[in-house]
């Protein structure tokens, strides 16, 4: 099926149609770096670094833009209170968020992203757009302020469906005197004593929070993006503020698609840094490998809100053991490892296995397609994670057959495995999974513990071929009391724990 991607500015699914035939311009709102990044930070990032990849597979090519908010109320309150330089704050806290990034599998250049501009290196651009608005008449100063006229703008409220004084309840609205209408928003604002500040026609200050964004993603992308993403909070007021204030400068279409993902929540609350219940990245990363992390983040459709436990991360670790196993399995049953296999990265209308006359192959197929399936359907990844599922529990019932017993497998049954496998990873590269062999501990107490679990297997195999089942069936007994897990496969015991 073509892809069709949903669009909250229309409320529906739309065939995906870019401004320029084979490009997409993408910009994805950033954080503003103030604490250390949490869990939550990782969802938008992680996600649309996953379109990206899927985009890229459709043959596309992909310019990704993430922001820093690197100057704001937060960022000077905080560096206060840690008696620190703001700018000293918010490159510490910059370095955290790209570090995590990277961690996540989540590249900075050219095939992740491209771009991550920090508002205070945009100020020309900013004051150049604030000056046109001003001059347009959508925008007025106002005693060392700048604010955006929102009643100049007709259609006001067409991102949320709401019309502004609907929008205007409990929202993150500033209160000021100096405005002409209550949902009128800051442009720029006049420094107060001590604060960090440039110059500007209207007197020292700095930009407000919504105008960096249209400034910067316009410079870097063009008038019209092909698609704005950011967290469903954001779609009031930051991102129905971005539209109106871009649309009304350029009198053009802002964004042809936007894409809120949902919300990272820990029981019935969002995470929040300033709710103080985020779990911050590093310290979750002691805890847990990082491609479970992106696995967790990519098993639910990025529109639905993720609940985050500790319960859940360990099942989504048990899943990806699964994975784990069947590579070292391929591993020992062809000679090659996974990691070096070369795999299609991009798209192509059809697949040969469809047509084989092997049965294996053409199931395989069929779940190559039902996971392209999902990806189509506004970037589904939950659902393609349930196909990679089964595709799994496909490979592993054919290694499972007798023609795989040890020694005995001829070329074409190998060719079939292999060619299986290719599948695997031409899917999950997609989702940024399973790129490089997974982390482990290092250390003598790691190769010890590989030493004895297969002097365990070697001496059960040993009392079963000697047909000693009491002594083969204590050592299983033994282990599973220990939390180990035997595996008898026609290519040989595995073992795992738990």
């Amino acid at each position: 099926m073509p892809l069709r991607t949903y669009n909250t500015l229309t409320r529906q699914k739309e065939p995906f149609e870019t401004v320029q035939p084979g490009k997409v311009g993408m910009y994805v709102c950033g954080p503003t770096v103030y604490k250390p990044s949490h869990v939550g930070h990782m969802v938008g990032p992680i996600i649309f670094d996953t379109i990206k990849r899927y985009l890229t597979y459709l043959g596309y090519q992909v310019t990704l833009v993430i922001n820093i908010t690197d100057i704001d109320d937060k960022i000077i309150d905080q560096a206060q209170k840690q008696k620190k330089d703001w700018k000293q704050l918010a490159e510490e806290v910059t370095a955290d968020y790209l570090s995590n990034l990277r961690k996540l599998g989540v590249e900075l250049g050219g095939k992740g992203v491209n771009y991550t501009p920090r508002a205070t290196e945009h100020i020309d651009d900013i004051l150049r757009m604030i000056q046109g608005l001003i001059a347009k008449g959508f925008a007025y100063p106002a005693g060392g302020d700048v604010y955006f006229d929102v009643t100049k703008d007709l259609d006001y409220g067409k991102l949320c469906h709401r019309d502004p004084t609907q929008l205007e309840a409990g929202a993150r609205i500033e209160v000021s005197d100096k405005k002409r209408n209550p949902g009128d928003f800051a442009l720029w604002k006049g420094a107060k004593p001590g604060e960090p500040k440039w110059d500007s026609p209207w007197g020292p200050g700095r930009p407000g929070w919504h105008i960096e964004c249209s400034a910067m993603s316009m410079k870097i992308l063009g008038q019209t993006l092909d698609i704005h993403g950011g967290g469903l909070d954001l779609q009031f007021p930051h991102h129905e503020n971005e539209l109106a204030q871009s649309e009304s400068f350029t009198g053009l279409t802002f964004a042809r698609y936007w894409l809120h993902n949902g919300l990272m929540k820990t029981g019935d609350d969002k995470m929040s840094k300033s709710k103080g219940n985020e779990i911050v990245v590093t310290e979750l990363l002691k805890r847990h490998q990082a491609e479970t992390l992106r696995f967790f983040l990519l098993s639910t459709h990025y529109r639905r809100p993720i609940d985050y436990s500790e319960e859940r991360l360990e099942e989504i670790r048990r899943g990806l053991e699964g994975f784990y196993r069947f590579l070292e399995r391929f591993q020992r049953i062809t000679g090659e490892s996974f990691f070096s296999l070369s795999a299609p990265t991009q798209r192509h209308s059809s697949s040969s296995l469809a047509t084989s006359p092997n049965e294996f192959l053409r199931e395989i197929a069929g779940y190559r397609q039902a996971f392209l399936d999902c990806m189509d359907d506004d970037f589904n990844t939950g659902g393609a994670i349930g196909v990679l599922h089964e595709l799994l529990t496909a490979l592993n019932r054919f290694a499972d057959s007798k023609q795989f017993e040890e020694g005995k497998a001829n070329a074409a049954s190998l060719a079939d495995v292999r060619q299986g496998t290719v599948v695997l990873k031409e899917l999950t590269q997609i989702l940024g999974i399973f790129l490089e062999p997974p982390a482990k501990s290092t250390g003598e107490d790691d190769r010890l513990v590989a030493g004895l679990m297969q002097l365990f297997i070697d001496l059960r195999a040993e009392a079963r071929k000697a047909k000693n089942f009491a002594l083969a069936d204590q050592i299983r007994q033994r282990l599973g009391q220990l939390g180990v897990t035997l595996e008898d496969r026609p290519g040989g015991t595995d073992w795992r724990r738990g």
